[in-house]
């Protein structure tokens, strides 16, 4: 008896020989089996046939309509039609088939452990699981019960040492099935600095730093990724402040001012380096990269970066989350006074709302700092997943089973993902990672510094200050610097990014041998990209282009993780932070754990009024009540605390801290005494004009 029902899926230059056809002796003894589902995909129209010699024949048909009903008459119309009819859908079926059979069968022969052997026909790939010391069966039951794929146990066709995949499914699925997670996140932000108070201000150099050597480039790259029709998905946080600040006229203004003050610098550096080639090309080169961030910012963006995000947001391929609203470090917020905790995460959500015209998915956690209770505000947020350090995980209740490596969801509902801290510390550390190649451009070397002050002009406003040109590379840790090399810096960001994929390949597979389908979360600071590292966004594009045509591993996102592994472990996690050893000893320090009893005294008298005046309010109280919101929210920033202790702004951090929380004094004492100065009213809403919209009532 031979079943003959794969007979016209066969592929390659395989033939389909029929044992009957074999001689006169063999088509005497040989029953033939054969229909319609597969073939034909007329799975569910119940028709097949039996070709035997005529008194098999007759005895087959006796039994059969004496046991089962007979065919549909539609049925075996539809056969005729299928056997008679064009047979170019059927040529064109097995060629999909045979995409299919060569997409699985390389994916499965790179999976380390185990083996198969290409078929020649049918749509099923056999692989051989002996080496991983399991049954058909019980590997079956892991990999459903883990990772939500589905095989079929080899021990149902006879051999216990494999499993059975099939391709008659589409491409998608496969892939889902067989793909590999990778998870890019970058979380853009910047304190709320803005001073109309004067016509220059150094700190707001911090944001047209930024925008110049991070925002667009990294919008540049991924329109160029879209133009491309590169696949690709990347996270992305921005969080309420820096969207405050790219929305706010007074510093587009002043930062188109500022690149026109670098395109003068660029084009007089280019006339002073006219005898010496290598410097006046890297002085025309700043030329062009600041005449280019001009045009794309003014000309092509109208001075509207968020738009482009949330453009590339709708593409699918950028995935944009939430913040808190200020950055406000939400463990101590939330122990001093968790109303405070509740008003960083409900407005940030209530800003993201507004700009993106979404609910956002993810939350970012400002410095990663966790503490238990902090996702039962996150759901009340709606908010479906965030991300912790490593140990946030690792050292949760009862311990993670995938270690790092498959996000948990929480007690509340909202799922965190890790950080792989192997992955980060490769590309963010300028002793370890790649930003420390000599060839690559010096950040602290700047023009600001080298030229005398009458050469630096009105871009240095009377003061040493980062320019933004810069002529060296970092050659080594002396302080003889080498001039820089573009070319040879480009070569570097490519070599690295196809050395960084290589790593990320070879750790995925290692870790898809656990029998799950892993997922490495690698976050960053995304003025790591530009600002920090000025090969970062070359590096980032190349790395992007080689994964898209990866096939054992893909770029993701983390609500697309979840969205195809619904089913997760939960546990509670550990409090954490990604700052230095994973605590808050950072932003709890001698040079800063002052701010906390005043931070905690001034939230404390914000609930206070929040509850007295919870219900409809006048005007001038609301507006009140409002800048009161916004002067607590700016105090509170984790910003300022990391730049007290970190010693680089100790003192604009400082004064900023005690600026807010007198202005917020101040207004709330006026307010109590019903005797509001409404001129300083508006100073305070002019100077601190940030969340329009705020929502004060938070606080009650």
């Amino acid at each position: 008896m031979s079943d003959e029902i794969y007979e016209k899926l066969v592929y390659d230059d395989a033939k389909h020989v029929s044992i009957a056809s074999l001689s006169k002796e063999a088509y005497d003894l040989t029953i033939t089996i054969n229909g319609f589902s597969k073939s034909y995909a007329m799975t569910g129209w119940r028709l097949g046939y039996v070709a035997a010699p005529e008194a098999v024949a007759k005895a087959v048909d006796s039994i059969q309509s004496h046991t089962t009903s007979n065919p549909s008459s539609f049925s075996q119309y539809g056969g005729l039609a299928a056997l008679k009819g064009d047979q170019q859908p059927l040529a064109d079926m097995r060629e999909e088939f045979d995409m299919r059979r060569n997409y699985m069968f390389d994916r499965v022969s790179k999976i380390p452990n185990v083996t198969a052997v290409k078929p020649q026909g049918a749509f099923y790939v056999l692989v051989n699981i002996s080496q991983l010391g399991l049954t058909s069966q019980n590997f079956a039951d892991r990999l459903l019960s883990k990772a939500n794929v589905a095989v079929v146990p080899g021990a149902a066709f006879g051999d216990d040492r494999t499993v059975r995949l099939s391709y008659a499914t589409s491409i998608d699925v496969i892939k889902k099935g067989l793909d590999r997670s990778l998870a890019l996140i970058l979380h853009a932000h910047l304190p709320f600095v803005r001073h109309p108070e004067h016509e220059h201000f150094l700190e707001e150099d911090w944001l047209f730093e930024a925008i110049t050597e991070t925002y667009i480039p990294l919008l540049q790259m991924m329109q160029r990724l879209v133009s491309d029709g590169v696949p690709f998905k990347l996270t992305m946080s921005i969080t309420p402040t820096l969207c405050s600040m790219l929305q706010d006229e007074l510093l587009r203004e002043r930062y188109v001012r500022h690149l026109d003050l670098l395109i003068d610098l660029a084009k007089r550096e280019r006339r002073r380096n006219r005898d010496h080639s290598k410097l006046r090309d890297l002085a025309g080169f700043y030329f062009e990269l600041f005449s280019e961030s001009r045009r794309f910012f003014v000309d092509e963006k109208k001075c509207d970066l968020l738009s482009t995000f949330r453009e590339l947001g709708q593409t699918g391929a950028l995935e944009i989350i939430a913040s808190a609203a200020t950055h406000g470090l939400l463990p101590i917020l939330q122990q001093q006074s968790p109303e405070a905790a509740r008003a960083q995460v409900l407005i940030g959500r209530d800003v993201y709302v507004h700009l993106f015209r979404a609910e956002p998915t993810g939350f970012w956690l400002p410095e990663c700092a966790y503490a238990p209770g902090l996702e039962s505000l996150l759901q009340e947020a709606n908010i479906r997943w965030f991300i912790l350090d490593a140990h946030g995980l690792i050292f949760g209740e009862p311990r993670p089973l995938r270690s790092i490596y498959a996000p948990c969801y929480t007690p509340s509902g909202p799922a965190i993902f890790a950080r792989d801290r192997h992955s980060s510390r490769q590309v963010w550390s300028a002793h370890e990672g790649y930003p420390g190649d000599p060839t690559y451009r010096e950040f602290y070397r700047d023009v600001g510094f080298d030229l005398p002050m009458e050469h630096l002009g009105p871009i240095a406003c009377g003061q040493r200050k980062f320019a933004g040109v810069k002529y060296h590379r970092i050659t080594g840790r002396s302080e003889e610097k080498e001039l820089y090399d573009r070319e040879a810096a480009e070569k570097a960001a490519e070599t690295h990014a196809t050395h960084f994929l290589e790593q990320r390949r070879q750790q995925i597979r290692e870790i898809s041998g656990l029998g799950f389908d892993p997922i490495v979360v690698v976050p960053f600071d995304a003025e790591l990209f530009g600002h920090w590292w000025f090969e970062g966004p070359r590096f980032l594009e190349h790395f992007i282009r080689k994964a898209a045509s990866e096939q054992d591993l893909r770029l993701t996102t983390p609500s697309d993780y979840l969205a195809a592994h619904p089913t997760l472990q939960t546990l509670q996690p550990a409090a954490s932070t990604w700052g230095e050893n994973g605590h808050l000893s950072v932003w709890l320090d001698p040079s800063n754990a002052w701010i906390y009893p005043h931070l905690h005294a001034a939230a404390r008298r914000m609930r206070d009024l929040a509850r007295k005046y919870a219900g409809d309010v006048a005007l001038l109280a609301d507006r009140v009540l409002k800048q009161l919101a916004r002067e607590l929210l700016l105090a509170q920033s984790s910003d300022w605390a990391f730049l007290m202790k970190t010693g680089t702004a100790r003192e604009y951090a400082t004064k900023r801290t005690m600026d807010h929380l007198a202005r917020f004094n101040r207004l709330h004492d006026q307010f109590v005494r019903n005797d509001v100065d409404e001129e300083f009213l508006h100073d305070c809403e002019q100077r601190d004009n940030l969340f329009p919209n705020v929502n004060w009532r938070y606080y009650t």
